[in-house]
């Protein structure tokens, strides 16, 4: 049994990295290119989540008709398979070359809260391209971490820890987060957080484009137990040719001495809007695929 996962994970891993040589090889341009035509297949063609997608759109947009919807459903599909294609060549850009493609608004009030010594949580979402945001502060000297869980694939894992290491970027454990993520925000490190997926058990439910969504409570646990700021961290991709982006940087306002359930939903609450904020002004670069709003509440 254990051989023939062996295998397996030595097929998948290397398929993948015969795709990444190819667009990492490839002018951006054309890898670009190929990877916005695949994008479009799955979406158009092939159809993968696109019932979902669909109705997902119609949850957030009903005001818009349904050929606008139908755009931004494309669009989607093919925004995320054009910026898989640029996190793979991310990790081979220089540190100058990712401060000439970023713009970063409100990079100095992020600066000096992390100074202060208690570190920072810094969430997204999967808007624009997560991987260039946590990676365009880095760069610039800020110590970051990033939560990720632990994958099935080793070999998936391995490689995805020295690619965020040539980033200067650490990668905790997601699965062991309630012991690292204090730990490193006592060091004064900032603490990066995807925080806008479904949650099955344990999450809260907050408001999401007018629908309840169960969210993650870990952010917001995490920053009212240590005292850390929070700030909620997007980069958009502008238009044109190289690939540029404008990484926004907003601080959470966070109640001083809140404390309990209440004060956890408040918390998520708001950064969750600020998302959903950002959302709106590029509604082509999210992430309409996933099932954000499978969980629902029970029934009084």
């Amino acid at each position: 049994m254990t051989a023939r996962h062996t295998v397996r994970h030595r097929v998948e891993f290397w398929t993948f990295r015969a795709l990444s040589w190819t667009v990492a090889v490839l002018p951006e341009r054309a890898a670009l290119g190929l990877c916005s035509v695949l994008g479009w297949f799955v979406g158009v063609v092939l159809r993968v989540r696109r019932v979902d997608t669909d109705r997902h759109l119609e949850i957030a947009f009903p005001e818009r008709d349904s050929a606008w919807r139908r755009r931004a459903a494309r669009a989607s599909y093919i925004h995320f398979a054009r910026e898989a294609a640029m996190t793979i060549r991310l990790a081979q850009m220089q540190p100058e070359e990712i401060v000439r493609r970023t713009e970063i608004v409100g990079l100095e009030a992020f600066q000096d809260a992390a100074a202060a010594g208690k570190g920072a949580v810094m969430i997204s979402g999967h808007l624009g391209n997560w991987e260039v945001a946590a990676a365009s502060v880095a760069v610039r000297g800020v110590p970051m971490d990033v939560a990720a869980h632990l994958q099935k694939n080793p070999l998936f894992y391995r490689h995805m820890v020295e690619r965020q290491d040539r980033l200067g970027l650490t990668v905790l454990v997601k699965n062991e987060a309630f012991r690292l993520v204090p730990q490193a925000l006592a060091a004064g490190r900032i603490v990066a957080l995807i925080a806008d997926q479904n949650i099955r058990k344990r999450g809260v439910f907050v408001d999401f484009f007018g629908k309840a969504a169960a969210t993650a409570k870990g952010p917001a646990l995490f920053a009212l137990r240590t005292g850390a700021p929070v700030f909620l961290g997007v980069a958009v991709r502008k238009q044109g040719y190289p690939s540029r982006y404008r990484v926004i940087i907003e601080r959470v306002r966070v109640e001083e001495g809140a404390r309990g359930a209440d004060a956890i939903r408040d918390l998520t609450q708001r950064h969750v809007s600020i998302l959903e904020a950002r959302i709106r002004e590029a509604p082509s670069q999210y992430f309409w695929q996933h099932r954000r709003w499978k969980t629902r509440p029970h029934p009084l």
